[in-house]
């Protein structure tokens, strides 16, 4: 299965934050949107990075977790591994294990088209584990 196939069958809605929007609306929008990482846009539309609950994590660690005014670009996550739609699922898992990150951004064109974690990578290939089991099972009972 590829990162496109898998982003058709989930809720793929792209939740963004804007690099100069304070971080409290972040955190209010992955609470609300119930996800881990927001895609963050310069304030001329462009990608740029992605904001995840660890980075929040972190900034408030080292700031004794006073948040008070904190913008999105004092703690986002600029530098990242993206995939494209064609990857597959166990290389997607391959990157994310290898490079200890849960989030990743699919772009197309140079344009994001979705967010899968690893949780999402781990329920399809679960899937894709219990048909095989079901298929085998089925073939050695006929």
């Amino acid at each position: 299965m590829t990162l496109e196939e898998l982003l058709n069958l989930k809720e793929n809605q792209l939740i963004s934050v804007k690099q100069s929007d304070e971080v409290i609306l972040a955190i209010k929008n992955m609470v609300d949107c119930k996800v881990g990482s927001l895609l963050v846009m310069s304030d001329n539309g462009e990608f740029i990075g992605i904001l995840t609950e660890r980075d929040v994590l972190r900034f408030s660690a080292e700031r004794d977790g006073d948040l008070a005014g904190a913008r999105i670009e004092e703690m986002m996550t600029r530098d990242l591994m993206v995939a494209t739609p064609d990857c597959s699922i166990d290389q997607a898992m391959s990157m994310m294990t290898e490079h200890r990150f849960r989030h990743l951004p699919v772009m197309d064109a140079g344009k994001p088209i979705g967010m899968v974690s690893i949780g999402d990578l781990v329920k399809a290939k679960l899937k894709d584990v219990t048909v095989e089991v079901k298929y085998l099972r089925d073939y050695i009972s006929a």
